[in-house]
């Protein structure tokens, strides 16, 4: 649900995410009465989530329809009907239905598995119990059983870590909407503060009216009016008084009204409905059964017409029809989507990437083919952990290893007593010391000023909250911001001595590594913004009463803002090649006067009507001018483990990452150089802010002229860009090495996935760990999601679920390669076995003049596609060409699959002309060689069938598995067994005789022999890429 936050005091919330939702209606704007739903206006959907796909009653008929919607099911089911016509039948039924029966059957049961599933975790999240505000007192209600208008009561989650709410107020985190993980600030409706409790929101007549739901998180149009007041009371609403559902709060309690429930909620109004994925290798084998179709009613014509269409010959074409039916194999199906299943489970099983679920088993083949990833970066390719690395002050650098040297400086200038320094500045060398420690204390002390942390204290079990704050308690306290870097700062100064202990919104207490406390007044805040790069901040010291200006931003502002130096662009070049994020920190000293003066014309600014924020950055920027420079910072975004090597061998496997992120520009590109998404001998294009059709078309000609080049660009640019100019710019965005594209929205971020796929027909991986990475995970043909911090809504909606970005690799270059290169040689093969029965039965066609008769019958029919052939055909499920460490070690093995040449036209015809050969070599071979029988042509022929597809099986196989010989020993045993029991269709006497045995082996020789030479020489005159690692 999404409230209006009316709490007061120590009140926080945390809102769930609802995925698909039911009901519909057009959106409209509303007037929402406080603790009254019943009171509304209009209908509003239920507040639930449901990912089936099917209900009990849409169940069966829909996963017929969409099995039979596909041209090669539906041939099976009319196949199988037309047996119900006496003059099409050509054999028992059970022939046709036992096979198509036992496919749906395992496609029935595999569906219901998926949809209790389903079912289950969407049970779980609809069940969860919420406090709500009633005239009854306090009541649980189920998350579907919330209601708009309900007044709903949030404890805190203690996964977070608390934070100190001043005046009401509460700190938000909104990464599972637009990406990033910084805290928010929340305000409540102030005239509710006055409330001596809760429950008396529910005595006041009070509604909030709110604006239709629409899409856009980072704004929101209300007002909240009580009418019982004298007089009545007004106030705006914007989104400072809101929380969105799938956004997180830091601690306490919260109490809200529910404005927008169901499918209009934000969250679910940015996330797209999933679309049904199908496999470009299960699109690619339905166009191989085409050809094999429209090959057999061409042979069916073929034979109609050799009889010169004598007599009812469109009942004849029919009977051809089926008769020669093998040609397209039912078993195919069956043995990928078993296949399928194995490769799951082969995933799901393997050591090396623990964690990792398979959550649909219908593609993993996909994996093996990928040409561009598209990740997030907060949480996936970073851990949103911020680590201070470099303190530079122009002619020193301090790093990790010596940070102990400035804790000393620090501990010297608020200890050594001033009779002494004066003393010690007789010597030249201490003269250089006490210069370097005073500069190095001046850069700590504005650090530990010039920022929006508040430090928060909460009970530890041993000290409670009060005791904690009047004393300061080290244990007991938590930095809390908007963003993590100045968090990591603050903390640095801490290490070095100098710790931020209180802060409101007037003054802040710094203490000294002696103990003592350092009040300063803050005097005025200026916020970052994106447009200006820099934050500042004016105190007053009031032990000495001295007034300082702070600043600290990017260097590309604060270059012209500080005076005149000669290393500040080099050092910061230097840094950020480290992959660090660089801030320049300055400052400036203010009399009275000019503060005094200064003041006036900012609040004289702040008062205009036209042009406020132009006059009020006009005011700021007289002071920012001939600052002092103090120090450069150095802080790194840790990555997760693994991630620079997992990067290196997916771009040489062939692989183009491009990385969409919610984060700002500088923070996305300094990821994108510190993760080596873009090598050191690359260049940069940063995509000017563009709004307009002409300067998009100017930006576009700049980009055009640069050359092996990675692209930065932020989500407005791109979406102007997107507008005027989608051919072009995607066509050049194709071409670069890498792709960053930072201020990225959900939904721009599933636009992009579609326009790749659209663009170049390649296949897409997307992968991320957040609720606003769910749109391009469910737009990929691969979507992958990695369980992080951010929850588990994206690993919930991906196809397939890691616990690590470094998984990514072997899933990949191991999993993905070998499903792809399995499911190719499984689907031909199965094509040959039956193109092989079906070569035969068309020769034996042709020699009996054409009569449309059946070889063989009955039992011998379904054994030769299943207990005969079926274990060592599907136990090629378990072969590989090389070892996992090798694909590993060598990724451009992968980037053979791209070109898609395992499951070609050219392999498919090959593997038809060697069933051609091989089905005439057998039934002519059994015709030359039978003496007197019918049944010795069956015989002869068959059991040369059967040993023939057990030596081809063996002919294929690269790597023996102990299963792969059981299946071939077992299939033999097998069919020797049932020899026994088939004396109906086989003379049971004649195959214990010398003639048979010989006939047979003369026959099997023929047909296998030349390809095991064929296959010899090519292995030694023109080898695969893979072989020479296996040698």
């Amino acid at each position: 649900m999404n409230v209006c936050f009316l709490g007061s005091s120590f009140r926080a919330h945390l809102c769930c995410p609802w995925s698909r939702c039911c009901s519909g209606g057009d959106f409209r704007p509303r007037t929402v009465w406080l603790g009254h739903p019943e009171k509304r206006e209009q209908r509003y959907p239920r507040n639930v989530i449901n990912n089936q796909k099917y209900n009990f009653f849409t169940f069966l008929p829909g996963v017929l329809f969409n099995q039979f919607k596909y041209f090669f099911n539906l041939y099976f089911l009319l196949l199988a009907c037309s047996q119900f016509v006496n003059e099409l039948r050509l054999g028992a039924l059970y022939t046709y239905w036992v096979p198509l029966g036992f496919v749906l059957v395992i496609t029935i049961v595999r569906e219901a598995v998926e949809e209790m599933r389903c079912f289950l975790r969407d049970k779980e999240v609809n069940s969860q119990i919420y406090s709500k505000l009633s005239t009854r007192g306090t009541v649980k209600v189920k998350s579907s059983g919330i209601q708009v208008g309900d007044l709903i009561i949030v404890e805190k989650v203690d996964i977070f870590p608390p934070v100190f709410h001043h005046k009401g107020s509460c700190f938000l985190r909104t990464d599972q909407l637009d990406g990033e993980t910084d805290w928010k600030l929340r305000l409540p409706v102030a005239c509710t503060q006055r409330l001596p409790t809760a429950a008396d929101l529910l005595q006041i007549r009070s509604f909030v009216y709110a604006e239709e739901p629409n899409i856009d998180i980072h704004n929101f149009i209300g007002t909240f009016t009580r009418e019982d007041g004298d007089p009545p009371v007004n106030e705006s609403l914007s989104i400072e008084n809101t929380l969105w559902a799938s956004t997180v709060i830091a601690s306490g309690t919260v109490v809200g009204v529910v404005i927008y429930t169901g499918k209009e909620l934000r969250s679910v109004m940015n996330t797209s409905n999933p679309r049904h994925k199908i496999g470009l290798f299960d699109l690619e084998v339905n166009c191989l059964t085409k050809i094999l179709f429209g090959a057999l009613v061409v042979v069916s014509l073929v034979m109609v017409a050799l009889q010169h269409f004598a007599g009812r010959w469109y009942l004849q074409i029919f009977r051809f029809l089926l008769l020669f039916s093998n040609i397209v194999p039912i078993s195919l199906r069956v043995n990928l989507d078993m296949g399928k299943m194995v490769f799951s489970w082969m995933i799901k099983k393997d050591s090396k990437i623990p964690g990792t679920v398979v959550r649909a088993s219908t593609f993993p083949e996909q994996l093996g083919r990928i040409s561009y990833l598209l990740t997030d970066k907060t949480g996936t390719l970073t851990q949103n952990e911020m680590v201070f690395r470099r303190l530079h002050l122009g002619t020193v650098a301090y790093g990790m290893d010596s940070m102990d040297e400035v804790q000393s400086h620090v501990f010297s200038a608020y200890t050594q007593p001033p009779q002494d320094l004066q003393a010690s500045r007789a010597p030249g060398t201490t003269k250089v010391r006490k210069t370097i420690s005073s500069r190095v204390h001046e850069a700590v002390k504005a650090i530990a000023l010039v920022h929006n942390v508040t430090p928060v204290y909460e009970s530890n079990g041993v000290t409670d909250q009060a005791e904690a704050e009047m004393h300061y308690e080290d244990t007991c306290r938590v930095y809390q911001a908007s963003s993590p870097d100045e968090v990591s700062l603050v903390q640095w100064t801490e290490s070095v001595g100098l710790t931020l202990v209180g802060r409101d919104q007037s003054s802040m207490q710094l203490r000294t590594p002696s103990g003592q406390i350092l009040n300063f007044t803050i005097l005025q805040i200026f916020p970052f913004t994106y447009e200006s790069k820099r934050m500042g901040i004016i105190v007053r010291d009031e032990s000495t009463g001295e007034i300082t200006f702070y600043m600290k931003g990017a260097d590309v502002v604060m270059a012209g803002i500080v005076q005149y130096n000669d290393w500040l662009e080099e050092e910061c070049g230097n840094m950020a090649r480290e992959g660090l994020r660089v801030l320049v920190v300055a400052k400036k000293s203010l009399t009275e006067e000019q503060y005094q003066d200064f003041e006036a014309r900012y609040v004289q600014a702040k008062l205009s009507v036209h042009d406020r924020s132009l006059k009020v950055a006009t005011v700021i920027e007289s002071l920012e001018m001939e600052m002092e420079l103090l120090c450069l910072t150095g802080v790194e975004d840790q990555l997760q483990a693994d991630v620079r090597p997992t990067l290196e061998i997916l771009r040489n496997a062939g692989i183009k990452v491009w990385m969409l992120t919610g984060d700002k520009l500088e923070t996305a590109t300094c990821t994108a150089k510190n993760a080596h998404l873009v090598t050191r001998n690359q260049d940069i294009h940063v995509f000017r802010p563009v709004t307009t059709r002409s300067e998009a078309h100017l930006e576009l000609n700049a980009f055009r002229r640069k050359h092996d080049c990675a692209l930065v660009i932020s989500g407005d640019s791109l979406e102007v860009c997107l507008k005027y100019y989608e051919y072009e710019f995607m066509e050049l965005a194709c071409q670069c090495p890498a792709v960053v594209c930072c201020r990225c929205a959900p939904t721009q971020k599933a636009q992009i996935v579609r326009l790749l796929q659209e663009r170049t027909g390649k296949l897409t991986c997307a992968v991320g760990d957040g609720g606003n990475d769910v749109s391009m995970i469910q737009e990929a043909d691969c979507g992958v999601g990695v369980e992080g911090k951010e929850g588990k809504q994206a690993s919930l909606a991906a196809d397939f679920s890691i616990t690590q970005f470094k998984h990514l690799g072997r899933l990949l270059m191991v999993h993905g390669r070998n499903s792809y290169k399995r499911s190719a040689a499984l689907s031909q093969f199965v094509i040959h076995r039956s193109l092989c029965i079906s070569t035969m039965q068309a020769v034996f066609s042709s020699v009996f003049y054409f009569a449309s008769v059946p070889l063989y019958q009955g039992f011998l029919i379904i054994g030769y596609s299943t207990i005969y052939t079926m274990f060592p055909v599907f136990s090629l499920v378990l072969d590989k060409d090389v070892k996992s460490e090798v694909a590993m070690l060598y990724p451009e093995l992968y980037k053979d699959l791209l070109k898609g040449r395992p499951l070609s036209f050219k392999t498919f015809l090959i593997w038809v002309l060697i069933s051609i050969y091989q089905g005439s070599i057998i039934m002519y071979g059994a015709l030359l060689l039978f003496e007197s029988e019918f049944v010795h042509i069956v015989a002869i022929s068959f059991t040369s069938l059967i040993l023939t597809e057990l030596l081809m099986v063996a002919l294929t196989v690269q790597t023996w598995h102990w299963l792969m010989i059981v299946a071939e020993l077992l299939s033999l045993a097998c069919y020797i067994a049932s020899l026994v029991f088939l004396h109906e269709f086989i003379d049971v006497y004649f195959i214990a005789t010398l003639s048979f045995v010989w006939k047979v082996t003369a026959i099997t020789l023929v047909s296998c022999l030349p390809l095991y030479i064929l296959k010899y020489l090519r292995r030694r005159f023109s080898p695969p890429s893979y072989s020479k690692l296996t040698s």
